[in-house]
């Protein structure tokens, strides 16, 4: 049977001049408009769709991918608001998804990006958007271990630092101090996973810990130096903005990283930038913590 707001794969069954009719099982026939049929598509071809509602109800095809299906949460734009209903938000589909009254945390206004949760309302069976967001959040001990690298979405600032949803299923908290620089409700970010408690917080990082995390950054460090001759712009000066965005790693680990390989003589600081004192043809993580290149 199709599944209402996610990607089906059904049959093509016949067509008319307003477009093709796809099985979708107990719903019955599907339309599929002619502006998003496939060239070259055939009766009992099998057509990769996303079925919702319409303006008027109808269960309706399209093979454009929305920005996030049933079940997910995403980062959307507010497009309209209707007094009497709620918001709509940009979701990628010509058809706006509506954020009920209801279903806001808190009031939203046109052009505000809100991180909302796609469902399927059980009483109208509409798609539906919510950033009421907690309710849909595992409840099951995390299965995350320490160190684990994971996506992060960025949902709210707090007095300690960002709450982010931890691969789509647990909410984690990332500590001011273990950021270098602002983020943005609605960012999209890897991190780590620094502790996971028995209560179930979720610690999280945007570098690995310990060691881990300044060799593998000396090694991109290095690598840079490499593809670029042998110098690089970047030094313990930068912005912490420049250093996350071209080496994802916090100002502080970009820092500690650069202070490892100057104590091996492997740099030397140019203010502004870094030069490469001894880059061979090595692999990243052929070196060793001990080494001292005299």
């Amino acid at each position: 049977m199709a599944q209402i707001g996610k990607r089906n794969s059904l049959i093509v069954l016949h067509s008319t001049p307003h477009g093709i009719y796809l099985d979708g099982g107990e719903h019955g026939e599907i339309l599929l408009p002619n502006r998003y049929i496939p060239k070259g598509t055939s009766l009992g071809d099998s057509l990769d769709v996303f079925i919702y509602r319409d303006s008027e109800d109808r269960l309706v095809a399209t093979t454009e991918q929305p920005f996030a299906t049933v079940g997910e949460f995403a980062t959307l734009e507010v497009v309209s608001v209707n007094r009497n209903i709620g918001a709509f938000l940009n979701w990628g589909l010509l058809k706006d998804l509506l954020l009920p009254f209801r279903e806001q945390a808190d009031p939203v206004r046109v052009g505000d990006k809100v991180v909302a949760y796609i469902l399927l309302d059980e009483k109208t069976d509409r798609i539906i958007a919510t950033t009421r967001l907690n309710r849909h959040l595992s409840r099951q001990r995390p299965p995350f271990k320490p160190a684990q690298p994971v996506a992060l979405l960025i949902t709210a600032r707090t007095p300690l630092g960002y709450n982010a949803i931890v691969e789509g299923t647990h909410v984690g908290l990332l500590y001011h101090s273990n950021v270098g620089a602002p983020l943005q409700v609605g960012q999209r970010l890897n991190g780590f996973v620094s502790a996971v408690y028995p209560s179930g917080k979720i610690d999280l990082s945007l570098d690995a810990s310990g060691y881990q995390r300044v060799a593998s950054l000396t090694d991109r460090i290095l690598e840079a130096l490499k593809n670029n001759g042998g110098r690089l712009e970047f030094d313990d000066d930068s912005p912490p903005e420049v250093i996350r965005k071209h080496f994802e790693a916090s100002k502080k680990a970009f820092k500690q990283a650069l202070g490892s390989l100057y104590k091996q003589r492997r740099i030397e600081f140019t203010r502004p930038g870094i030069v490469a004192l001894d880059i061979r043809d090595e692999k990243p993580g052929d070196w060793k913590p001990s080494e001292r290149r005299m």
